[in-house]
């Protein structure tokens, strides 16, 4: 056995070896008691003509390797980053801004050191390299090539679980952080090496052993104290990342609505979990139906874990999904019910896309993470309603818009994916580029029809569930000639839309505002396009990225934008706003209706210049911005087909019709925040806000916005007003004026109940 050693600095850094590992067993023995872990790894591999193998190993210590069977040489390079940084540290840090410089430079080293194999195996012996070396040319002979198949046994314990693998008091479970998977198991740590697993794992007869695939049997040993083994197989090649593993003392509770479906925690979370996970089958069966195919696991698994012991929210697995115990609920807690819900639903569509449907490359990543949250957007709109759905894709187009300016958010550019070593899908900025993905994808869809989208996610699952030659890898090219070929969509569009959208960063910022002119009876409608991102270093990364096939210097958008306007005669839409074009332009659009003398009434006396009336309840009749016109509101992009940043202006009497009049959740959330952010609140606004939070037909979220503008806009100058509105309706629902205090909360009307609850 050799020694593990340093590398020393004239050693040159192992490459990646080459190898492709055809299928991998991992049998491990697990004692919570002395947090000891220990076994073996077995790999089915392809070796390299060179006949070094490179595995990935982190914090392990390695007691013997054997190729089929026979010991051999390796050499282990174990990394100890801390000591080259406290070197580092002491001698070049003098300043606050050396100390920043010397901690990016060591966190880049070791993201860069983290790509390396580090594990190195000889897999010839001897007289095969004697018979390679006497070969003509050093080609190898046919019958050698039949043995490049080897079988490669680690036998290793772990030696710290600081990272991957974590032990908390009889708990033991993994998370699959960024190239975590080789801190509790050697492997080619890689997102292009797919394999099949058999896993076995040992534990106390008293503990639960939760893994990926499907549960083939458990053996009770004989021996003192008893021991209980796990065998689980996963036919479904996954990556190292997807392979995951869970000990406790779990209680089991099978769905009762589909059998592939178990539900574990610890035991004093099970009622809350019984109630938790009611509906999940249906999330389960909604994307069976829409993908038109099983589900690609033999089974599912969900553990939920205290929130103590879990590393994040959600670890995603191969059929496996490890979460906090915070998400569950009972029916007295009502407040996360709903983001439970989309959490335990988006971890499920990953299981689809991401698991079982990997990205070809690492600038594919985008598309698979988007497939995962289109699929959420699904479950959120048939079973939590369409103004949820609607009301949190807008809030999350905002939020992309407010953060697409910099080149980490270019969803498919090789450079960035190099450049941030795989850190660009986590954290904020992870959260920004799913939303923006899931966006882009909602556009194709927009613009092809739900049917046509239906059916290049179908064709995606066929082909990787063909029993003649699977393909379970897809890239953004595949996916732009399924959207040619299915989605029926022109080449030039797809020529322009993804180098545009999925190449690029950066979002259309549209200004607008308009002139009504009576004697033609249109609407003269002015544009301002501009970028929030810069348009020269968003056109340098076009430029730059190969994966481009757009080299030109516009940096307008495909498309048509549609603006709706509402008149006295109804609403029209008017596709006429190009996406692409000058910075500045003024479209004429037709009104339909005619102003007449009868649309108008004139203002009862003794009514305020506000449109307010002294007798309190009786409104004016007319709702026109201006005596002149027959436009009662106008909006852009009314269906959010675009990424876009959206700036309209418009009168506040429009504003105020929009909120009271437009049925869409979105168009009251505009609303809201046109009126909120005016230098002066008229009355007529605080009234407007205040009769939609009364209103209990309305949305709650949007009801809730409206709460807190009249919270905000409370000031001297309106006497208060807002605040006083607030506090009315307060105690109009909650205050019990036979007694003088609150009343208990009323669980049995949601919406109710979350309007009064940011109140207090």
């Amino acid at each position: 056995m050799a020694k593990p050693r340093k590398p020393k600095p004239e050693d040159p850094k192992p490459a990646h070896s080459g190898a492709v590992v055809r299928h991998q067993k991992l049998c491990l023995s697990i004692d919570t008691n002395l947090r000891r872990i220990y076994g073996y790894t077995e790999l089915e591999i392809e070796v390299p003509d060179i006949g070094i193998v490179g595995l990935h190993a982190e914090n392990l210590g390695i007691e013997s390797v054997l190729v089929d069977g026979e010991p051999t040489d390796f050499e282990y390079y174990p990394r100890n980053q801390s000591s080259d940084i406290e070197k580092r540290w002491a001698s070049a840090v003098s300043s606050p801004s050396s100390a920043a410089d010397v901690a990016a430079a060591a966190y880049v080293t070791a993201l860069e050191t983290e790509l390396i194999p580090n594990l190195l195996i000889n897999c010839f012996n001897k007289m095969q390299i004697e018979q390679i070396n006497t070969e003509p040319n050093g080609v190898q002979s046919s019958a050698e090539v039949k043995q490049n198949v080897k079988s490669v046994r680690v036998n290793y314990w772990v030696e710290k679980m600081e990272t991957g693998i974590h032990f908390e008091d009889n708990v033991v479970h993994t998370d699959n952080q960024i190239r975590r998977a080789r801190c509790w198991f050697p492997c080619i740590d890689d997102n292009n090496q797919r394999c099949c697993f058999d896993l076995e794992f040992t534990v106390a007869h008293n503990l639960v052993a939760v893994s990926n695939g499907s549960l083939l049997y458990q053996v009770l040993s004989k021996y003192e104290p008893p021991c209980k083994t796990y065998v689980y197989r996963l036919d479904v090649p996954v990556t190292a990342q997807w392979i995951s593993l869970a000990v406790g003392p779990f209680e089991i509770l099978p769905d009762q609505h589909n059998g592939l479906i178990s539900h574990m925690c610890l035991p004093p979370n099970l009622p809350k979990l019984r109630h938790t996970v009611e509906f999940f089958h249906n999330a389960f069966s909604e994307y069976e139906q829409y993908l038109d195919a099983k589900f690609p696991f033999g089974s599912y698994n969900q553990v939920f874990l205290s929130p103590e012991m879990a590393i994040s929210s959600s670890t995603v697995g191969a059929s496996l999904c490890i979460l906090t115990s915070q998400v569950l609920f009972d029916e007295k807690v009502i407040d996360q019910t709903i983001d439970t819900c989309i959490k335990l639903a988006f971890a499920l569509s990953r299981q689809w896309f991401g698991v079982y449907i990997t990205p070809e490359a690492p600038n594919d990543e985008w598309l698979l993470d988007g497939l995962a949250g289109f699929l959420t957007d699904l479950f959120i709109k048939k079973f939590l309603g369409n103004n949820e759905a609607r009301y949190r894709r807008y809030k999350a187009n905002c939020a992309v818009c407010k953060a697409d300016d910099s080149g980490a958010t270019a969803l498919s550019s090789s450079f960035a994916c190099k450049d941030l070593y795989g850190t660009h899908s986590i954290g904020l900025l992870g959260k920004i580029r799913s939303w923006k993905s899931v966006a882009i994808l909602q556009m194709l869809e927009k613009q092809m029809g739900p049917d046509f989208f239906k059916k290049i996610l179908q064709a995606i699952i066929c082909r990787a569930q063909s029993t003649t030659c699977p393909v379970r890898s897809l890239s953004t090219k595949e996916f732009r000639h399924f959207a040619n070929k299915i989605g029926n969509l022109e080449r030039p569009f797809l020529k322009e839309f993804f180098p545009r959208w999925v190449g690029l960063y950066g979002c259309p910022v549209l200004r607008m505002g308009f002139s009504y002119n009576k004697r033609k009876n249109i609407i003269e409608l002015a544009v301002l396009r501009e970028c929030t991102a810069t348009i020269d270093s968003s056109v340098s990364v076009l430029n730059a990225n190969p994966d481009s096939e757009n080299r030109d210097g516009d940096i307008g958008w495909p498309g048509v934008m549609t603006v709706r306007v509402y008149e006295l005669d109804g609403m029209s839409d008017h596709p006429d706003l190009p996406m692409a074009g000058d910075a500045w332009q003024l479209l004429e659009i037709a009104c339909h209706s005619k102003l007449a003398a009868r649309r108008y009434q004139k203002p009862k006396k003794g009514s305020k210049p506000d449109g307010s009336d002294d007798n309190g309840d009786l409104p004016t009749v007319d709702m026109r911005s201006s005596v002149d016109s027959p436009l009662l509101w106008i909006r852009a992009d009314p269906e959010m087909e675009y990424l876009a940043e959206i700036h309209f202006n418009q009168p506040v009497q429009m504003w105020i019709n929009q909120l009271e009049k437009d049925e869409d959740v979105v168009a009251q959330a505009q609303a809201i925040t046109a009126l909120e952010s005016l230098p002066e609140l008229s009355f007529s606004v605080l009234k407007a806000l205040n009769n939609f939070l009364t209103d209990s037909k309305a949305f709650w979220r949007v009801r809730i916005e409206a709460a807190l503008a009249l919270a905000s806009t409370s000031s001297e100058e309106t006497d208060m007003a807002g605040l006083q509105h607030l506090v009315k309706f307060y105690k109009s629902r909650r205050f019990d004026t036979d007694i003088g205090l609150p009343k208990p909360n009323d669980f049995s009307d949601f919406p109710e109940y979350f309007v009064l609850e940011v109140m207090q």
